[in-house]
């Protein structure tokens, strides 16, 4: 967990940087981590993944994703189905509601 803590912070310090994130955080229960992080849209996920990809390769050394999921409109998970495949995240369209 120490090497990992580590990582949460540098993930934290490049998220901070980037342009159209909304929340980005995370929290722990015992040995599992729960990153939750929300964006303005597709392209901007993107940039994310694509801005902490090395992060993403040194954290897969020491632990493993259970769970991953991608909330957004229609066109955002159209858009982002393709690239984010080898993650195998679990789709969610957003049908009602609001955001503030």
């Amino acid at each position: 967990m120490h090497k990992f803590d580590e990582l949460m912070n540098a993930f934290v310090d490049k998220t901070q940087k980037e342009e159209g994130v909304m929340f980005y955080g995370f929290t722990s229960h015992g040995n599992e981590v729960y990153c939750r992080e929300g964006y303005i849209n597709a392209h901007a996920l993107l940039h994310h993944i694509d801005n902490v990809s090395e992060l993403l390769d040194e954290a897969s050394k020491i632990a493993e994703i259970t769970r991953l999921e991608v909330h957004g409109s229609e066109a955002d998970i159209t858009h982002l189905r393709e690239p984010l495949a080898h993650l195998k995240p679990d789709f969610y369209t957003f049908k009602e509601g609001f955001i503030r």
